[in-house]
């Protein structure tokens, strides 16, 4: 009986790896196809505003389906510690984090925003350090240098990208939204909100609008009626809401939660692997060598961060092959709940 319920345990450990894995992916897809979506709605909505919206409407579909579907103590924030993790995802993930990146990506190139936003995994461990005392192995940090290498291929940025005034300060502008993601997750992580992360996130969603909608009066901000703005603009509110936003940010506070804030922010190279396809589905935008150079060096980025679990998968399937598999689950599993470190 002991035999039967240690290796029911092991596959539930292996399941929900691969669950993450998918997770992740689905989640790189959602962020990548919404800089498209973004750039379409700032031709005619203020940016901090076009960024309360957002969340606007992610925040009333995610609370309504909580309250509607959960009991009041499971979607209700119960302790400090759930209005404090609140306080952290709604002020650094949701209103730093899109205000300064929508307001940055106006006056600048999406290719150069993409390589300032890929900023951000680099900033993670710095914080998770110094935070969580979490310390990224040196062969993590070239697979995290490797990464963003492959995704300055594949977005091919001019140095005219990178020069002028304007643009510079968008870029800067875009390089504090990525700091704001880092520190905010690895935050997070370290506040630990005993509720669950749907929860967290829709009422972090409700807070983050809430500041972002102060920040667009404060600035002046000049919105007009929102029914004079055409089809495409509502397309891409709505696109922006619903699948990058209501569906991914639960997607990501998960699995800050469970793999930790240093491998959940690895989205941000795939995501302009995603981008790029994204483009070529839809749009018939060409994917030309060099970028498909790009997308397999930001794949050898991420094996070498995460080379523990691939050796151990590999392990695994060579034992299936051979004879009866042995327990490997738990090597893996200390593995995705922290930073990479040292073999």
């Amino acid at each position: 009986m002991t035999t039967l319920v240690s290796a029911l345990r092991d596959r539930l450990s292996v399941g929900a790896r691969y669950r993450d894995a998918a997770l992740f992916v689905l989640l790189a897809a959602l962020f990548g196809i919404s800089f498209v979506a973004i750039k379409t709605g700032l031709r005619e909505l203020p940016p901090v505003f076009f960024a309360g919206l957002r969340f606007d409407v992610a925040a009333l579909v995610l609370l309504a389906s909580l309250a509607a579907t959960r009991p009041r103590h499971e979607w209700l924030p119960q302790s400090r510690r759930d209005l404090a993790g609140i306080a952290v995802a709604g002020a650094f993930l949701i209103a730093l984090n899109n205000g300064l990146l929508f307001v940055g990506q106006g006056p600048t190139t999406p290719a150069a925003a993409s390589v300032m936003y890929g900023l951000n995994p680099i900033l993670a461990p710095v914080f998770a350090w110094a935070l969580l005392g979490q310390r990224l192995s040196k062969v993590g940090a070239l697979g995290i240098g490797v990464a963003l290498a492959g995704v300055v291929i594949i977005v091919q940025p001019s140095p005219e990208a990178f020069a002028g005034g304007d643009e510079v300060v968008g870029q800067l502008l875009v390089l504090g939204a990525a700091a704001a993601v880092a520190l905010g997750s690895v935050s997070l992580r370290r506040v630990e909100p005993s509720l669950n992360s749907l929860p967290v996130t829709a009422w972090a969603m409700a807070l983050g609008a809430v500041l972002l909608h102060g920040a667009s009066a404060a600035m002046g901000e000049a919105t007009g009626p929102l029914l004079a703005v055409d089809t495409l603009t509502v397309l891409s509110v709505l696109s922006i809401a619903l699948p990058s936003t209501a569906l991914a940010y639960p997607i990501y506070f998960g699995l800050i939660r469970r793999v930790g804030p240093v491998r959940a922010n690895l989205v941000a190279y795939a995501m302009p692997v995603f981008a790029a396809l994204t483009g070529f589905v839809l749009l018939r935008s060409p994917i030309d060598a060099t970028t498909v150079v790009g997308f397999f060096v930001v794949f050898a980025g991420f094996a070498l961060v995460e080379r523990r679990v691939i050796r151990e998968e590999l392990k695994q399937v060579f034992e299936t092959e051979s004879g009866p598999a042995s327990t490997v689950a738990d090597g893996g599993g200390d593995d995705h709940s922290d930073a990479p470190c040292d073999d």
